[in-house]
């Protein structure tokens, strides 16, 4: 079997070929946005993250319709974790929280 490094750079770069194909062409970006959504993970900061971890994961469908969250909270040193679901109304607050955040390169340099 091949190295997984190797393995995960081959995938990585076919990958990006896609991204790179998508952006070219409106009508192949739609059939390939269409085949996955989107997770992402809040982390807050804790100040001893050996001894625990928590945070907020989001699943969205490709349009960006949440289809799950959940608060997470992880005790790593005794691994420990549970979860709780995220209510609409709680989703709201945290929807609104982060309404003027947008994802951007950081040109600091």
């Amino acid at each position: 079997m091949a190295d997984i490094d190797e393995v995960a750079e081959k995938k990585f770069k076919s990958r990006m070929a896609k991204i790179r194909k998508s952006n070219r062409e409106p009508e192949e970006k739609e059939k390939f946005f269409q085949k996955f959504g989107t997770s992402f993970e809040i982390e807050f900061q804790n100040k001893n993250p050996d001894k625990l971890t928590d945070g907020i994961t989001i699943f969205t469908s490709p349009e960006g319709k949440v289809l799950f969250a959940e608060y997470y909270y992880q005790v790593p040193e005794d691994e420990e974790y549970t979860s709780i679901d995220i209510t609409e109304k709680q989703l709201k607050s945290i929807i609104e929280f982060f309404e003027d955040y947008k994802l951007q390169l950081d040109d600091s340099d």
